[in-house]
């Protein structure tokens, strides 16, 4: 191994992802001399189209709505990058954490949660809609940049991250897609994720927690007075009052979120550290055993976290000006799917070729209509839209 890459191992805790002890990819590949594999995973997902794919789709707001609030690349971007640094802070693994949390989002629909809950409601009768299904797919199937393989043939370790995201995979919500890749290469599903990956995931929920105030607070849905009731928010708030008390609102709003985010990472490190002291794992194979998530909050900041949430459904995600993009996203996901099931020679030419070529039921073409859907920008599933139903634009 190269120098330089041996020295990086070295800083790892002995319970950290090693890149070296790697337990492959599906596809065997000659490995690199300038990059752990690890390293290489996050480099194709980044260059993936999917990934470019995010710059154009809603985390909450649509982008005509206005260019400042976050897509989700931009969440995704600022999730590795709290990821990244707890991650070092603990000493584990930077680049498998940051290739699991910019792989997270990538199966998300056009428009957001609304679009995913309009293909979930349409794919109802052909086994439904889920995005991390489809983040999955993504990375093992519909990616095609290279001769050898479909998808990107990550390492199991990237792929586990991403497949447990929200935890061990219970038998029932295990989909086909799972299932028939674990068949191949098992990634052990009954199990909590590695600690990179139990970074990555909670990374997630300080970064849409906080951020999604920073963005409702910009789009008027509530005031910065509202926040004061909030148990995380209302002292930050203070804090920086009383600390920066001639700055205007947009200035601390800012500093107010920052100092939220901080008191949330020190939080989760202190408590994490907690619980590797008493679980005292000579691996990361032993994190992975623990009966419960060992990169966590305390009780009580799990405590605020939820009161923040429910802030944030009753505030914004429920707000009337919200519904109505939901409420129109969902109607023009729903009828792109029914217009290319009934349709499906109006499909792209290399989409309809590969469904003749598949000859399959009509689950099997569904799940390629959603497939196509799901890769839609917010800007293209419009533009589509309006050239299938609009009178008025015939071409």
């Amino acid at each position: 191994m190269d120098g330089y890459l041996q020295d990086s191992a070295s800083r790892l805790a002995p319970y950290a992802t090693k890149a070296a002890e790697t337990r492959g990819r599906l596809v065997p590949e000659p490995r690199s001399a300038t990059r752990t594999e690890f390293q290489r995973d996050r480099d194709r997902i980044v260059h993936s189209g999917a990934f470019r794919k995010l710059r154009n789709k809603t985390q909450v707001f649509i982008e005509n709505e206005g260019d400042y609030y976050r897509t989700r690349l931009t969440h995704s971007l600022e999730v590795a990058q709290i990821a990244r640094s707890v991650a070092r802070a603990l000493g584990f693994d930077e680049d498998l954490t940051e290739a699991v949390a910019l792989a997270h989002d990538l199966g998300h629909t056009c428009f957001g949660h609304a679009g995913e809950e309009g293909l979930d409601e349409a794919m109802q009768p052909y086994g439904g809609f889920s995005h991390n299904e489809q983040t999955f797919r993504i990375l093992t199937k519909l990616e095609n940049r290279y001769a050898k393989f479909d998808g990107l043939n990550l390492t199991w370790e990237t792929l586990e991250g991403v497949v447990k995201h929200n935890g061990p995979v219970a038998p029932e919500d295990q989909s086909p897609t799972f299932r028939e890749f674990c068949a191949q290469m098992d990634l052990e599903l009954a199990t909590f994720a590695g600690p990179e990956a139990q970074v990555a995931a909670i990374a997630d929920d300080i970064a849409y927690n906080t951020h999604d105030i920073d963005d409702g607070h910009r789009a008027g849905l509530f005031r910065l007075e509202d926040l004061r009731a909030l148990p995380l928010f209302g002292k930050a708030l203070a804090d920086m009052e009383a600390r920066y008390p001639d700055t205007d609102k947009e200035r601390l709003m800012h500093e107010t979120v920052r100092e939220v985010i901080g008191l949330m990472i020190t939080d989760l490190l202190e408590t994490t550290r907690n619980n590797l002291a008493s679980l005292q794992p000579k691996s990361a194979a032993d994190i992975r055993k623990a009966p419960q998530a060992v990169v966590s909050f305390s009780f009580g900041m799990v405590q605020n976290v939820n009161v923040l949430r429910e802030f944030l459904n009753t505030r914004m995600y429920r707000h009337s000006k919200v519904n109505r993009i939901c409420a129109k996203a969902r109607h023009i996901v729903k009828d792109l799917f029914a217009f290319f099931m009934a349709q499906p020679n109006c499909l792209p030419n290399a989409w309809f070729e590969a469904l003749r070529a598949g000859g399959g039921n009509d689950t099997a073409k569904a799940r390629l209509i959603a497939d196509y859907i799901a890769g839609m920008t917010d800007r293209f599933a419009v533009q589509e839209h309006r050239k299938l139903f609009s009178t008025e634009t015939m071409i």
